[in-house]
C-alpha cells in the first residue's frame, strides 16, 4: 500500500539550513532558524536550567509516568505565569505537551472536538507551522490580513475588517507578543478593540505565547493574553517554554483552556487528557519539571529573570543598531521599523529577488519573505548585513 504515498513539500526553513550547512564560505551568516542564539553564535543553556537539573539529578529517585496531563505543579506554575491571577485558577484547564506545537496541535483538535466544522482565522503571513498541522488536519482556515507591507507595520483596519466575519464557533488565532514572522505587534489600544470585537461575534480567540519575555517584559508580554482571558467567555492559550527557558529539544509546552463558567472546567480537563492519550499518552516531564523547579524556587527563579533580560535587552540593541546602520547607510528612515518591532524575528519588505541576491553574494541567509532572526546577529555582523541591504536597494 505504501506506493499510494507522495513526496510532500518540504519545510522551507529546514531546507534554507541545509543549505547554510553546504555553503563553504567562512564568512557565512545565518538569519533563517528561528533559535536564540548569543553574541557567539551559540544557543546557551542558562545557569538557572544548569542548576535546576544539577538539583533534579541528586533528588530525582523514579523515571514513571507522571500522569496524563503531566505534573500538575507544572500546570499551577506555568498558569500563574502566563496568566497571573486574571481568572480563577478554578477557570482553567491545563495539560502538558511537547512543546508549543504540541499545544498547538492539541488546541486545534480540542476546538474541532467542540465543532466539526470549526474555521480558523489566521493572520497572513503567520508562522508557518501554523498553516502547516491546519491544512494537515483537514480544518478550514480564513485569512485575515495583518502585516502592512508597506509601512511594515499591522494592518490594523484590514485586520478588524476580516475578522468581523468570524462567528460563534470559530476560533481566531492571534499571537500573544512578538509576532512570528513579522515582529510587528498590536498595541494594547488595539488588543482593547480586537477584545470588543470578538465579544461581539461570538467567536473563540486561541492565542499562541511562543516567546513571553522575549519583546518588552515578562508581565508586559503577557498583558495582551491575560486582557483576552479575563474578557471572553473563552479562550484558548498555547504556550511554550522553549525559548524563554533555552530549553529547545526538552520539548516543553502547556495548553491551556479558560472557561468563565467554571461548570466547563471539568469537562475541558477531561477533554484534554482524552487528547493526550489518543496523541502521546503522557507528555514528556523533565523540561517541565526544570521549569518548575525554576518558577518555584526564588534563587533560581532570580537568575533565570535576569538572564533573560539580558536576552530581551541585547535583541532590542541589535534591532537599534541595525536600524541605526541602515538610516546612516541608505540615507532614509525606511528601515526604522527594526527598532520598533519585538522578538526575534522582523520581516524587512524586501523581495524574494533581493534575498537570494543577498545570500549569493553576501553569503547572508534569511527566509525568503525577507523573515530575519535577529538573535542570529551580533554587533559585528550588524553592519555587514546593513551593508548587503544597502546595496540590494540601491541597486
Amino acid at each position: 500500500m505504501f506506493e499510494t504515498l507522495k513526496e510532500l513539500p518540504g519545510d522551507k526553513i529546514l531546507a534554507l539550513m541545509q543549505l547554510y550547512r553546504d555553503d563553504p564560505r567562512e564568512a557565512k551568516i545565518d538569519l533563517g532558524v528561528g533559535v536564540y542564539k548569543n553574541a557567539d553564535g551559540v544557543t546557551p543553556v542558562m545557569k538557572a536550567i544548569k542548576d535546576a537539573e544539577k538539583q533534579l539529578w541528586e533528588a530525582e529517585i523514579t523515571k514513571t509516568y507522571v500522569g496524563l496531563i503531566g505534573d500538575p505543579a507544572f500546570s499551577d506554575a506555568m498558569i500563574k505565569l502566563v496568566l497571573d491571577g486574571v481568572v480563577e485558577r478554578k477557570a482553567v484547564a491545563s495539560a502538558a505537551t511537547p512543546g508549543g506545537t504540541g499545544a498547538v496541535r492539541q488546541a486545534f483538535d480540542f476546538a474541532r472536538m467542540a465543532n466539526r466544522n470549526v474555521r480558523v482565522f489566521v493572520s497572513t503571513p503567520t508562522w508557518p507551522n501554523h498553516l502547516s498541522i491546519l491544512k494537515h488536519m483537514e480544518i478550514e482556515t480564513v485569512p485575515y490580513r495583518y502585516f502592512d507591507e508597506e509601512t511594515c507595520g499591522v494592518d490594523f483596519d484590514g485586520m478588524m475588517a476580516d475578522l468581523a466575519a468570524a462567528k460563534p464557533g470559530d476560533v481566531v488565532l492571534l499571537h500573544g507578543c512578538c509576532h512570528n514572522p513579522t515582529g510587528a505587534n498590536l498595541n494594547m489600544a488595539q488588543w482593547q478593540e480586537v477584545v470588543a470585537l470578538l465579544q461581539k461575534t461570538g467567536a473563540t480567540p486561541m492565542i499562541d505565547i511562543a516567546y513571553q519575555g522575549f519583546g518588552d517584559g515578562l508581565d508586559d508580554d503577557a498583558a495582551a493574553t491575560r486582557l483576552v482571558a479575563s474578557s471572553l467567555p473563552e479562550t484558548i492559550i498555547a504556550a511554550s517554554c522553549s525559548k524563554n527557558f533555552g530549553i529547545y529539544r526538552e520539548r516543553t509546552g502547556l495548553l491551556m483552556v479558560v472557561s468563565q463558567d467554571t461548570s466547563r472546567t471539568a469537562i475541558n480537563q477531561g477533554t484534554l487528557a482524552y487528547l493526550n492519550r489518543q496523541n502521546y499518552s503522557f507528555p514528556p516531564d523533565h523540561g517541565a519539571r526544570l521549569v518548575t523547579m525554576v518558577l518555584n524556587d526564588d534563587a533560581l527563579r532570580g537568575d533565570w529573570v535576569t538572564e533573560l533580560e539580558e536576552t530581551r535587552l541585547s535583541m532590542l540593541t541589535l534591532r537599534q543598531q541595525l536600524a541605526d546602520e541602515l538610516q546612516a547607510k541608505t540615507g532614509s528612515n525606511r528601515f526604522g521599523f527594526i527598532a520598533q518591532h519585538r522578538g526575534m524575528f522582523s520581516r524587512l519588505g524586501l523581495s524574494e529577488a533581493d534575498v537570494l541576491k543577498i545570500r549569493e553574494s553576501h553569503a547572508i541567509y534569511m527566509v525568503g519573505d525577507s523573515r530575519i532572526n535577529i538573535a542570529g546577529l551580533n554587533s559585528k555582523t550588524v553592519p555587514v548585513l546593513a551593508d548587503a541591504i544597502a546595496q540590494v536597494v540601491k541597486s
